[in-house]
C-alpha cells in the first residue's frame, strides 16, 4: 500500500526563478492590490522595412507572492510576467520591484498614541512641488516646511507652486522661503504657465499640497486629458474638500511626468531625524561639531548662535533651519496659520 507524504516532509526551496524574460514597465496607478503599469514597446530588429511602431499599453497586475510584504508605489518600475498584452480581463504579475532612486515618505501621525510607520508616498521622483495658495485657503507654513523637510529627506529638489496670486502678493512667502534657496513660481486662474512648465519637463515631479489650493485644476491645465476632479474650498472652514482619492502619474505633452497626490491635511516626520535635516544645511552643520550632547537645536546653549554671531553663517539660515526643525514636533492644529 502506497502511503503519500506528509504536507511537511517536503521542505520548500528558497530557489525562485530568475524571470529573465519578464517585461519592464512603470506603475502609473494603484487601486486595492491592483497596479496599473505602463509597458513600453520592444522595438522589433533585423528588418529594415519600415514597420507601423507598437504601441505602448497599460497592463494591470497583482504582486507576486514571492514578493512578500514588500510594498509597491506609484513611480515604481517593476519587471512582470504572465499576461502583458493589456487587454481587457487580464492580469499579469509583479515579480521584482528595481532598485529606487527616490522615496518621498511622510508618517501617519506624530504623536505617540500612533504607530509612527513611515507611509510611503511615491517612488523615484526627482522633484517634489509644494503647491500652496495665496488666498482662498490662506497659506500654511508650517504644513509648506513640514514638506519640505520630507523632500531633504528624500533628497529630491523642492519647487514652491505659489496660487491664486490674483488674490494676494506672493511677496511676503516668497522672502519666507528666501534663505533656503528654494525656487518657486507664481501663478493664477488664466494665466500662463511656461516657466512652471520649464520646470516640469524632462523630469518626474510629485505634487503634494493641502486640499483646496488648486492642485488638481493645475494637473488638469498641464495634462489636459487627466479630467482630474476640482471642487471649491468650503466657506465656513476655509478648508478644500479632498477631489484626487489616489496618487496617479500622468505624461506630460512636453516629455517628463506629473504624481498628482490626494490632498492632504497632516504630512508626519516621525521617521525623520534631527541629523537629516541639518544636513540640508551644509554652512551650519560644522557649528554643531561644539553643540552640547543631545543638543536639539532650538533652545539655549546651541553653538549655532556662536557660529552666526561670529560672522560664519547668516541669521536668516539659522532661523530657517529651527523653524524646520520644530516643524518636525507638529503643532495641534496648523490650519489656521499665518505668513509672519
Amino acid at each position: 500500500m502506497r502511503v503519500r507524504p506528509g504536507k511537511g516532509s517536503r521542505p520548500r526551496t528558497r530557489i525562485r526563478p530568475a524571470h529573465e524574460d519578464a517585461v519592464e514597465g512603470f506603475v502609473v496607478a494603484v487601486d486595492r492590490g491592483r497596479y496599473t503599469t505602463l509597458v513600453e514597446p520592444e522595438r522589433s530588429k533585423g528588418s529594415a522595412q519600415k514597420r507601423k511602431a507598437p504601441q505602448r499599453r497599460l497592463v494591470i497586475a497583482m504582486k507576486a507572492r514571492e514578493l512578500g510584504r514588500k510594498g509597491i508605489v506609484v513611480g515604481d518600475r517593476v519587471a512582470l510576467v504572465g499576461d502583458v498584452s493589456g487587454r481587457p480581463d487580464t492580469l499579469a504579475r509583479v515579480v521584482r520591484v528595481e532598485p529606487r532612486t527616490s522615496m518621498l515618505r511622510r508618517s501617519a501621525d506624530d504623536t505617540d498614541d500612533t504607530d509612527g510607520i513611515e507611509r510611503p508616498v511615491v517612488a523615484n521622483a526627482d522633484q517634489l512641488v509644494i503647491v500652496t495658495a495665496l488666498a482662498d485657503p490662506p497659506p500654511r507654513p508650517r504644513m509648506i516646511d513640514r514638506i519640505l523637510v520630507a523632500a531633504f529627506d528624500a533628497e529630491i529638489d523642492a519647487l514652491l507652486c505659489l496660487t491664486k496670486s490674483d488674490l494676494a502678493p506672493p511677496d511676503d512667502l516668497v522672502a519666507l522661503y528666501e534663505p533656503l534657496g528654494v525656487s518657486h513660481v507664481v501663478v493664477h486662474k488664466g494665466g500662463s504657465l511656461d516657466e512652471l512648465r520649464g520646470h516640469l519637463a524632462g523630469r518626474i515631479s510629485v505634487m503634494v499640497g493641502h486640499s483646496g489650493v488648486g492642485k488638481s485644476t493645475l494637473v488638469n491645465a498641464l495634462v489636459p486629458d487627466a479630467n482630474r476632479a476640482v471642487s471649491q474650498v468650503n466657506a465656513v472652514t476655509g478648508r478644500g474638500r479632498h477631489t484626487s482619492t489616489s496618487a496617479v502619474a500622468l505624461e506630460l505633452p512636453e516629455g517628463g511626468w506629473i504624481i498628482d497626490t490626494p490632498g492632504v491635511r497632516s504630512f508626519g516626520l516621525a521617521h525623520v531625524s534631527v541629523e537629516t535635516v541639518l544636513a540640508a544645511f551644509p554652512d551650519l552643520v560644522e557649528g554643531t561639531v561644539d553643540c552640547p550632547k543631545g543638543c536639539t537645536h532650538l533652545g539655549e546653549g546651541c553653538a549655532l548662535d556662536a557660529l552666526v554671531a561670529a560672522g560664519k553663517a547668516g541669521p536668516a539660515r539659522l532661523k530657517s533651519l529651527r523653524r524646520l526643525l520644530s516643524s518636525r514636533e507638529g503643532t495641534p492644529d496648523d490650519t489656521r496659520e499665518e505668513v509672519s
